[in-house]
């Protein structure tokens, strides 16, 4: 195991009506004007954000509204709340929504305090300082809940990067379940995919010795896997959604990444999917994760033989590893296929002739210089065979 420091701070109120508090963890945590960003219509509709904005006029504290979030958030509207923060000279940033909104919430935050262009944190430059920031979660996916991490498409080239810092981890986040029982079969598909992205993503690791963070990885796979098809299944069962969304944000605070080396290339490979064709980030993760691990498996056949017959239950081949390594891809394979998740380029709406194209951007773009990094290092010729394997 290799040595770390590790500081999550977040204060978490979870279960049933805990967005009514909205406004005493605003006041806790020093706000006093706050900016409320949040996405389409569903928050308005369902009258989350009618309850949040009573729990902050409740308590004395005034806000202003920013809504037009979206999937794949953007630097567009990034800009717009840096601005509406310093003319309302807001204190305080809320993200009410899923995991884009917070990613939104999160670059508005950093940006208000600094005096150059918010994307230079998604160019390398480390987030030192940000406004404080508060989340209402709807959607269990990205864990941005609980992170320090941020992902925001620009849009000037449709480069779509990732930022980090401690200052960016909210200062407190409400997870309601019940919130998420609105959402359809797909989005609830999609979040659930995202998670297990995350915990593939710190299991695929070249560091020895970290069972622990092992173990802790395979409990929350297992729990995806029992708890996905219930809720596909029945949308309001509102202990199946508990357990996602717990372990979502167990999932990506990183208690379960440390002291070991991560992998992230799918996510990186996926980002341009979403980049160009708009599509959710889930279902991305879907074709991507199966065509990574494929290409990759053979650089440690035994760590997916490992996952494959403690998570997925395939029996050890000891004479032929890379059967049991195979067999646990298929059955992450089948498992998403299972719960309506796409299979392929074309389920996904992505085109085989534009894989020059996403790959120049995925290995070269935004001061890139020809690889990306994690459990494997890969080329563009590699990029382009991954590509390939999920036409």
């Amino acid at each position: 195991m290799n040595n770390f420091n590790f500081y999550s701070p977040t204060y978490f109120s979870f279960g049933k009506d805990t967005e009514n508090e909205t406004g005493a963890y605003v006041k806790r945590f020093g706000g006093h004007k706050v900016l409320i960003h949040y996405g389409g219509g569903s928050v308005v509709r369902s009258g989350v954000l009618d309850r949040v904005k009573a729990s902050l006029e409740k308590e004395g504290i005034s806000y202003v509204l920013l809504g037009g979030a979206q999937p794949n958030p953007r630097s567009g509207l990034v800009y717009k709340g840096i601005e509406l923060c310093k003319k309302e000279n807001a204190d305080f940033v809320l993200a009410v929504g899923g995991g884009s909104v917070i990613d939104s919430a999160k670059a508005i935050a950093a940006g208000v305090l600094y005096d150059g262009d918010f994307w230079d944190f998604y160019c390398g430059k480390s987030i030192e300082n940000a406004l404080p920031i508060g989340t209402i979660l709807t959607i269990a996916a990205a864990g941005s809940e609980g992170s320090p991490d941020s992902v925001i498409t620009y849009e000037e080239g449709m480069l779509k990067r990732g930022a980090s810092g401690d200052a960016i981890r909210p200062k407190f986040s409400i997870l309601n379940p019940a919130l998420t029982q609105t959402l359809s079969s797909y989005q609830t598909a999609c979040g659930i995919t995202d998670i297990i992205a995350h915990l593939y993503e710190r299991y695929l690791t070249n560091t020895k010795d970290v069972e622990v963070t092992d173990r802790l990885l395979e409990a929350l796979l297992l729990t995806m896997i029992h708890e996905g098809p219930r809720v596909i299944a029945n949308p309001d069962d509102y202990e199946a959604r508990a357990n996602i969304m717990w372990a979502g944000m167990i999932g990506h605070n990183n208690a379960c990444g440390v002291g070991r080396s991560q992998d992230w290339n799918s996510h990186n490979i996926e980002h341009e999917l979403s980049a160009m064709y708009d599509c959710a980030h889930g279902a991305g993760l879907a074709v991507t994760m199966p065509a990574v691990f494929t290409y990759v498996m053979r650089h440690n056949v035994m760590r997916f033989a490992q996952v494959a017959v403690r998570v997925w239950g395939c029996q050890m081949d000891f004479e032929h590893p890379e059967v049991t390594a195979e067999a646990g891809i298929k059955a992450l394979r089948n498992f998403l296929n299972s719960i309506g998740m796409p299979k392929n380029f074309e389920e996904l709406g992505a085109k085989e002739e534009d894989i020059p194209k996403l790959v120049d951007v995925l290995c070269n773009g935004n001061g890139r210089t020809g690889t990306i990094s994690g459990f494997v290092e890969l080329n563009e010729e590699d990029c382009i065979n991954i590509y390939r394997l999920m036409v």
